[in-house]
């Protein structure tokens, strides 16, 4: 399992790579589809496969409360229980501390959740989050951290990596008495302090992991701040293991983001702003229940082939979506991975060929957008 750098672009920082895990090779940049609790929401496996998707994302907080360790082990383990054959990254619940801040304790040695489903205490540590992972079979583990919101005292920040550093530390040292052939990757923070990126980046480096995240942007702070820490943050990272920066994924801010260096990528938007109407295009931006494609017989892009404009038209799609029919939720989400996929792999082809920065600026202006 390694990671390989093919190519810089010349003109960027962008970069081509290939990831290996035990469940195959993954090209970077990539996009990962984000199946919290083991689906892709509306997508089967198969369409998944089909549409190019290499590696997906779960999530070990949500699976730990259903359906619990035992069921997946008696399963065989993640990949078998969910039906999904190639690589999966899980992540640690290190996102619940920030997005379930109201039913969560954190502690030195770890963190108490009230259960967002049934009220009952549980209580994740650095040791037993890894331990989880490796039940559920996780090809790439994230460790347990805290992902602080925005916007945050520096004095808070800094206690906060003290601990973050500490649990990175203890899950390294439980992932190498699993002896797995799972990847650990560590995750560094530090708000909007970059002295703090720095310093994080640089104790989460001497650790060693087998790639290295950037974690706590996109909590809130603006579009040109996380630019700027991602920028920043990433000149601490070796060159030789992949980077991920978690919890972006606007088609927009990837580009940028591999521009500025970064190789994997995760967000709920084109699945949850598909089963919103949002559509996204080489065009711009479609929302599909909008009155003026009542008429509109044009597929949503005319540009893509992927199977839903292949046969779907606009108007159909809005009468889907302004008669409640699931159909709907599940045809933009579909074109939206689709899409997403066919951006990344775009973008890798134009770093091969050295004209990242042509093909970002063109494309950022194109989607830009509304149709």
């Amino acid at each position: 399992m390694s990671f390989k750098l093919l190519h810089k672009d010349k003109k960027t920082k962008a970069r081509i790579g290939i990831l290996t895990t035990s469940r195959g090779k993954v090209n970077t940049p990539i996009f990962m589809p984000v199946g919290t609790q083991a689906t892709v929401k509306t997508l089967s496996q198969e369409e998944l496969e089909k549409l190019g998707s290499e590696i997906i994302l779960s999530n070990a907080y949500h699976l730990y409360l259903r359906p619990g360790a035992e069921v997946i082990k008696n399963a065989g383990g993640l990949h078998k229980f969910m039906g999904w054959n190639k690589p999966i990254l899980t992540d640690s619940g290190g996102f619940q501390v920030f997005s379930l801040a109201r039913l969560r304790k954190i502690k030195k040695d770890g963190v108490e959740f009230q259960s967002h489903i049934d009220g009952k205490k549980i209580f994740l540590t650095p040791e037993n989050v890894v331990e989880f992972q490796g039940i559920l079979g996780s090809d790439i583990m994230m460790p347990l951290d805290e992902c602080v919101p925005y916007p945050e005292s520096r004095d808070y920040v800094e206690q906060s990596l003290l601990i973050t550093h500490d649990w990175a530390a203890k899950s390294k040292a439980v992932h190498k008495k699993l002896n797995t052939k799972s990847l650990l990757f560590g995750i560094v923070q530090g708000s909007t302090y970059l002295d703090l990126r720095k310093r994080s980046a640089e104790e989460i480096v001497s650790i060693g992991f087998d790639g290295y995240a950037i974690g706590g942007v996109a909590v809130g702070e603006p579009q040109s701040v996380m630019e700027e820490i991602t920028m920043h943050t990433q000149k601490y990272l070796p060159e030789d293991k992949p980077r991920y920066l978690m919890g972006i994924g606007t088609p927009i801010s990837m580009l940028e983001a591999i521009g500025n260096g970064m190789d994997m990528f995760d967000c709920v938007v084109p699945t949850r702003n598909g089963r919103n109407g949002q559509a996204f295009t080489w065009s711009g931006e479609v929302q599909i229940r909008n009155s003026k494609f009542k008429n509109d017989f044009n597929p949503i892009d005319e540009k893509c082939n992927c199977p839903v404009c292949l046969k779907y038209s606009r108007s159909y799609i809005r009468h889907l979506f302004n008669t409640d029919e699931l159909l709907g939720l599940r045809l933009v989400s579909l074109h939206n991975i689709y899409f997403y996929v066919k951006l990344i792999a775009c973008s890798r082809l134009a770093i091969k060929n050295n004209r990242f920065s042509e093909f970002k600026t063109k494309t950022i202006g194109q989607i830009s957008q509304r149709v």
